[in-house]
């Protein structure tokens, strides 16, 4: 398959296995990231279904086959290889059109074994023209934070989908208007169904895989116009969103290292889900945490007989009841319940074997990633703590090749911090696509609010201005 594409971004894979290689003698180590590195997708030839009538309303993911392509047509695909492809129309809140070219791509991915899982993506292209080969690429991921397929992103954010005030899935449209920024600036977007076809909410190492492969379809997706691996990628998501953004960065040079991702922005950041559980436990956040808890039983059989095993009553009723919420009924489902007295176990539900396993597979920090990284949060969130983010900076940091911002806020809380930390975030990855460079090193910016930045203040007019215009119908990224 590599005969049928023409990379010139093999240079930085072929840069590696050079500093693996020494005296003309190939090391284990070249070996081992060989065999673990999956073959090149092809581009997509294949046909790209039309979009339906004006009127139509799209198919429930539970009911639609393009969701759950034949097990044996995944299984035939390389990761991040096109199954099939359709148009779709895309608005604001199921209702207002948004002025741009959208498409729906179904491909093949892998669990968090690395078994093949079908996948679907939203990818986005702006009304702007711009030179062949010179697109950039943001894979945006959303905080899905959710238990059943039809809350997923790529439901949500088509016109005359269930809307979300009825669903319950209250993140994934306003979460579109931040999409939109990126469009603006002449970006094409890829939007990731991170929580795969079981909606296994809060699996980082399944959510990054599908993060990246994501990205290898929109890359191999002719009508986006983009320039194959050579494109230049960023990778963004808040909260439930952090979790494939920091996982795929740090999956990146082993799981996909032809990509050219330049830098990763992450906020809110998910680093470590025991931390969450222990926050949430007897406050306001536990139901929307305990639903992160069954999305971990989805991908983790061990894990769900577990939960089976020790749930009292309550913990059977819940986990039945919960288990294909969206984010809003989730959080709306006993908050302020104590999550550990839900397991009958001796001392603390976590230190049992089954739950440390999950705990450890999913807990970000165990690679740096190799590309710039930035990192804001928080510092009164009541949601996703602090301490486990100001230690993930600490762990990457121990690398010295680490390029790592870190912006920690001392006046929002979890909610407010998204939409305030959108022009930083925005002016960030617009340098990272510039190619303005990031030496290595470590930087700690502690600030009042972000909204006192004075460089944001131009960006927040732009973004406003344009959003406006986005919301009547103007085209977006012209």
């Amino acid at each position: 398959m590599l005969g049928t594409r023409n990379r010139s971004d093999y240079s930085g894979r072929a840069g590696l296995l050079r500093s693996l290689t020494t005296g003309g003698s190939t090391t284990l180590g070249m070996l081992l990231i060989l065999s673990a590195t999956p073959a090149f997708a092809d581009p997509y030839d294949g046909p790209v279904q039309p979009a339906p009538p004006f009127f139509s309303s799209p198919a429930i993911p539970e009911f639609d086959g393009f969701y759950r392509p034949p097990a044996e047509v995944v299984a035939a695909k390389q990761p991040g290889e096109i199954i099939a492809a359709r148009e779709v129309r895309v608005a604001n809140f199921s209702l207002l059109p948004v002025n741009v070219d959208a498409w729906q791509v179904s491909f093949r991915s892998n669990n968090s074994y690395d078994q093949p899982i079908p996948a679907v993506a939203t990818v986005l292209k702006p009304r702007g023209e711009v030179a062949p080969g010179t697109r950039n690429l943001l894979s945006y991921h959303m905080a899905e934070d959710s238990t059943g397929q039809y809350c997923a992103s790529s439901y949500a954010v088509q016109q005359w989908s269930i809307p979300g005030q009825i669903t319950g899935q209250a993140v994934a449209p306003i979460s579109f208007l931040e999409v939109q920024v990126a469009l603006q600036q002449g970006w094409a977007v890829v939007i990731p169904d991170h929580q795969g076809p079981n909606a296994a909410f809060a699996h980082g190492p399944l959510a990054g895989r599908i993060a990246l492969d994501g990205i290898r379809a929109a890359e191999n997706f002719t009508p986006l116009g983009l320039d194959g691996a050579a494109t230049q990628v960023g990778m963004m998501g808040y909260s439930g969103g952090s979790v494939p953004t920091m996982h795929a960065a740090e999956l990146a040079p082993t799981y996909a290292p032809e990509l050219n991702i330049v830098g990763a922005a992450s906020g809110g950041t998910d680093a470590d889900l025991g931390a969450l559980v222990d926050l949430a436990d007897n406050n306001a956040a536990s139901g929307v945490v305990f639903g992160g808890i069954i999305g971990l039983a989805h991908e983790e059989p061990e894990f769900n007989a577990f939960l089976r095993r020790t749930g009292t009553p309550l913990a059977q009723t819940l986990l039945d009841a919960k288990d294909r919420m969206c984010v809003t009924y989730q959080a709306l489902t006993l908050p302020f319940m104590n999550i550990k007295g839900l397991l009958n176990t001796p001392g603390d539900p976590l230190d049992a074997p089954e739950a440390k396993k999950v705990l450890d597979r999913t807990r970000m920090g165990k690679t740096t990633p190799t590309m710039p990284v930035y990192l804001y949060q928080a510092n009164m969130d009541w949601l996703v703590p602090v301490g486990p983010v100001n230690t993930l900076y600490g762990t990457y940091c121990q690398d010295p090749a680490a390029r790592i911002t870190y912006t920690r806020d001392h006046l929002s809380e979890h909610l407010s911090l998204e939409p305030i930390a959108v022009p930083s975030v925005m002016m960030w990855m617009r340098d990272r696509f510039a190619g303005v460079p990031v030496p290595a090193g470590c930087t700690l910016n502690d600030v009042g609010s972000m909204t006192l930045d004075q460089r944001t203040w131009a960006e927040w007019v732009s973004i406003v201005g344009e959003t406006l215009a986005g919301l009547f119908g103007a085209p977006i990224g012209n």
